[in-house]
């Protein structure tokens, strides 16, 4: 398991609020919990693409270890356990839309290849 090699100095609301949504899959689970609601595991990472289990595992533990996403287990059989985004993960949203929104602004084009505006972010 990864372990950093120095402590968290968070000195601002910024870098706070980077260590909870920033990097490539934070943003992009809250993006899709909020467009598709509770989840289960499976759909999740199906909805995710690209995404490896332990990288998809690992980041869900670290969203739940900051509030933002809430993680319910069923005493069922087969096990059942359901992801969904908190009050506070869900209040991230519009931020991440508006940064969608600049970065479709500001974006310079440095392939052949157009940036789109995914359905995930597009939700106004």
């Amino acid at each position: 398991m990864y372990q950093r090699k120095l402590e968290k100095d968070i000195r601002c609301p910024l870098e706070y609020g980077m260590e909870l949504f920033g990097g490539k899959w934070n943003s992009r689970i809250i993006c899709v919990l909020a467009t598709l609601g509770t989840l289960r595991y499976s759909e999740l990472r199906r909805e995710m693409g690209n995404i490896t289990d332990a990288v998809l595992a690992a980041t869900l533990k670290e969203l739940i270890a900051g509030g933002m996403v809430e993680r319910k287990s069923y005493d069922e059989i087969p096990p059942r356990v359901e992801y969904s985004l908190t009050e506070k993960g869900a209040s991230v949203v519009p931020i991440l839309q508006s940064i969608c929104q600049w970065a479709g602004v500001f974006y310079k084009e440095e392939e052949d290849t157009p940036m789109v505006q995914c359905q995930k972010c597009d939700h106004r």
